[in-house]
């Protein structure tokens, strides 16, 4: 899909269909104030100063170098990864102006590196589409380093200049003669600052700036590792993907391992008054939605109106052809949103002059007028393609109207397990759970425990002061290929909904959680991994503020009892059964625990269940992203990824991160 073809730098500008002034020099940049207060609140500016604020320095350089290429004089840029936190950043545009800046009476390129809100993106010539609306990045990425240098060649000589902590310590200077243009940014982020880390994720970047380089068809963008210390030496990918968002909306679909319903990416686009917008989908088999927004080529995050604008539109249209078509009958309720979306995979992308973000990290666009242009060409255009393409429309009409069908039977479900146990009201626990005396819930700790044995051995062996249990027996509903209907009807899954008291999907809530600890217990082994997957996957996709708000938890039981005489030790790896076996002299005892059941009440609370001797896994989401296509691959269709997953990581996990 990469490819090293360049694109004529005029072919940028015609892209995004917006006019763009040559001239860019030392009036295009405005001042609106000093650079004051970053190095005393950064979270104000990136975000955190945790993993995602140290990431968010280099998507606000590359951001940079992404607005030159919008404006149509950038088609490279490089992204390197040095040894000890360094970065450099370096692309093929005009480079900044070096001039002499007509109101700081300082070199321009000085100006946007050390003072808040200084750009060409404020009503100057510089530029009619940017990301970098806020004009803070360069700034705040020099004061959020340790050093800085910037290199900048502009056809004729290369400028350098060095910065420590935002503050100029070397004056622009000539360090060379060139005929070529482009601008080069080296940083060292202060680690005093970002004091959790200064080591980058290379997945990270790369999914990053492989969106980006989707968002810009035709634009190159490769990310090299040059780090001696990475676990990823020497790596280097090439982005470019002429195809642009449509090559995107194929590269979510592939990475969800879902079929898809239309044999084409569907593509609408159209232009305003200085704005542009394009969109790309296409259905799967999947029941999920994968709908992202884009603003000049920022990620909104919480959406915002053009994202509002497509969801509503799109619900409009399918039901406009719907009864047009007959799907739909007079008397039948419309399709609501959610049915339409099922199974969608959507890449929605404006352009637009005067972008409002809500704060500089960009999660949400505020603009009305973008609104109605999407608004417009999904109005338009999608039922014009849904007149042209009757069998595709059929299918998608086909594909809504099912999921209808499900959420009309989830909601009898619903209706159903309220009169039955209580969910949403007075509940009536569980026939197997055995409950714990106390009635805090900040205090509290359930174990779903893998069959009836092991529940036993638990229940005796236990803290009935605090630690409940749960057994759980038989096959569990595999959730990632069933609708919610067929959730709120399997046995398996409802003492769980029951027992936790939160309810599930959109009747879900934080605040009735009955347990502070959610503990999955399974044995050791490949059906051990294979029941913890699937409770991972409920959880995910029906709790997923469980995870995210950290009470979700995987214990680990361990493997081996190692004994002689009146000491013993248990190892959770084969690695560590030897270190013991060499400890105890090479003459011991071993036991290998062929399950949870196997042990006594005794042996379980020592190993497994005593908080001050046991070993528990956290469940986090810190990429939601890759949990999800994490969670696609281990439990879609395809068999052997799953089980290769399963049996490699199911016993040596030291870390989970989801």
């Amino acid at each position: 899909m990469a490819t090293n073809r360049k694109v004529r730098h005029k072919n940028m500008s015609e892209m995004n269909n917006l006019p763009v002034t040559e001239a860019y020099d030392e009036s295009s940049i405005q001042v609106l104030e000093g650079l004051e207060a970053v190095r005393k609140r950064p979270g104000m500016y990136i975000g955190s100063t945790g993993e995602r604020g140290l990431h968010h320095l280099v998507y606000e350089i590359v951001d940079n170098s992404i607005d030159e290429a919008l404006a149509g004089y950038c088609d490279k840029i490089l992204v390197e990864l040095l040894d000890d936190g360094v970065v450099r950043v370096t692309d093929n545009g005009r480079g900044i102006p070096v001039g002499i800046h007509p109101q700081k009476n300082m070199p321009t390129v000085s100006v946007v590196f050390t003072i808040l809100h200084a750009g060409g993106k404020f009503g100057g010539s510089g530029y009619k589409v940017s990301g970098g609306l806020h004009g803070v990045g360069a700034s705040v990425v020099n004061a959020l380093s340790l050093w800085l240098e910037v290199e900048v060649k502009d056809g004729k000589h290369i400028y350098h200049q060095r910065y420590e902590k935002g503050n100029i310590v070397d004056d622009l200077k000539v360090i060379g003669d060139t005929d070529k243009t482009g601008t080069t940014v080296t940083f060292k982020p202060d680690p005093t600052i970002f004091t959790d880390t200064t080591h980058y994720d290379y997945e990270t970047l790369l999914t990053r700036l492989r969106e980006q380089a989707f968002l810009n068809a035709g634009i190159r963008i490769v990310l090299k590792d040059e780090r001696s210390d990475t676990e990823t030496p020497d790596r280097e990918d090439d982005l470019c993907f002429e195809g642009g968002i449509r090559s995107y909306v194929e590269y979510l679909l592939e990475k969800s391992k879902k079929d898809r319903l239309n044999n084409e990416v569907i593509y609408l686009s159209g232009e305003g008054k200085d704005s542009t917008a394009e969109i790309a989908l296409l259905w799967s088999t999947g029941y999920d939605s994968k709908i992202l927004s884009f603003a000049n080529t920022i990620h909104t995050a919480d959406g915002g109106t053009h994202e509002s604008a497509f969801k509503t539109s799109l619900a409009r249209v399918v039901n406009k052809y719907g009864r047009a078509f007959k799907f739909l009958k007079d008397n039948d309720n419309n399709l609501k949103g959610d049915d339409i979306n099922e199974g969608l995979v959507a890449v929605v992308s404006v352009k637009l002059t005067d972008a409002q973000f809500e704060s500089q990290t960009k999660a949400k666009l505020g603009n009305t007028a973008i609104g109605t242009l999407v608004n417009n060409i999904v109005a338009d255009k999608m039922y014009q393609y849904l007149e042209d393409h009757p069998a595709e429309a059929k299918i998608i009409l086909d594909k809504s109207i099912a999921s209808s069908n499900a959420r009309e039977a989830a909601q009898k479900a619903r209706d159903l397990q309220r009169n039955k146990s209580g969910i949403g009201g007075k509940s009536r626990m569980p026939e197997k759970l055995t409950d714990c005396i106390s009635n805090d819930p900040t205090k509290t700790e359930i174990f779903i425990v893998e069959g009836d044995s092991a529940g036993g051995s638990a229940v005796e062996g236990r803290n009935s002061t605090y630690q409940a249990i749960l057994p759980l027996w038989g096959k569990m509903l595999n959730v990632e290929k069933a609708r919610v209907d067929k959730v709120y009807g399997n046995d398996k899954l409802t003492p769980v909904i029951v027992a936790l008291g939160t309810g599930i999907a959109e009747n879900f809530d934080i605040n009735k959680l009955r347990y502070d600890k959610v503990v999955i217990m399974a044995d050791a082994d490949v059906d051990g991994s294979h029941i913890r997957t699937l409770l991972l996957t409920f959880f995910f996709r029906y709790m997923p503020e469980l995870i995210e708000t950290g009470h979700i938890y995987l214990a680990q039981p361990p493997l081996y009892r190692i004994s002689k005489g009146k000491q013993h030790f248990d190892a959770f790896t084969d690695e560590e059964k030897a270190v013991y076996i060499e400890k105890l002299g090479g003459n011991a005892d071993v036991q290998r625990y062929k399950g949870l059941g196997e042990m006594n009440p005794e042996q379980l609370w020592e190993t497994t269940l005593d908080p001050e001797t046991r070993t528990m896994l956290r469940v986090t989401m810190a990429d939601a992203a890759l949990a999800d296509e994490t969670f696609s691959i281990l439990m879609g269709e395809e068999v052997e990824p799953r089980r290769k997953f399963i049996e490699e990581n199911a016993i040596y996990a030291t870390d989970l991160d989801i």
